[in-house]
């Protein structure tokens, strides 16, 4: 079931926006296989901490986070993947590992990969295993704000 807080936080904000159910899947690229979408255009968050500090990347499913690069445009000394342990209880209403990139309704920051700008539309979990949302990439930049860097090794998906 959708994460009620996002599917709220889009109507109260008057976004469009398509709610597309696919078969239980548990990594971004087999989620974006599953629904026909291209892994450049399905969004998968990893949660890290960058000097004790919980974050949240969003980068396309073709991608990888590049834990070298990303510590130097971070600027920070310590970047690591955070302990689902760690950050289960910060996502109410959503099973753990289909977090939407949404962390700022959630207290996190949130930190885009530059690699999703080329998308029109993006896709990502919607708080569950079985459901993804897809909108407007613009929409979701405007609701989010997110900082938008370069952090990812780019491993393009075939479209």
């Amino acid at each position: 079931m959708t994460c009620k807080k996002l599917t709220g936080f889009l109507d109260e904000n008057a976004v469009k926006y398509l709610t597309i159910q696919h078969s239980r899947s548990y990594t971004a690229q087999e989620i974006a296989e599953s629904a026909h979408i291209s892994g450049n255009d399905f969004a998968k968050v990893v949660i890290l901490k960058a000097d004790g500090e919980m974050i949240m990347a969003v980068l396309p499913a073709s991608d990888k986070v590049d834990l070298k690069l990303f510590r130097k445009v971070l600027e920070v000394n310590d970047l690591i993947f955070a302990n689902e342990n760690e950050f289960q209880d910060h996502f109410p209403g959503c099973d753990l590992g289909a977090m939407p990139p949404f962390g700022n309704l959630f207290g996190i920051r949130v930190i885009s990969s530059q690699t999703l700008c080329d998308s029109v539309t993006i896709s990502f979990n919607s708080g569950d295993h079985t459901e993804l949302i897809q909108m407007h990439y613009d929409d979701y930049i405007r609701l989010v704000g997110p900082e938008v860097m370069d952090f990812t090794l780019h491993l393009r998906a075939v479209a």
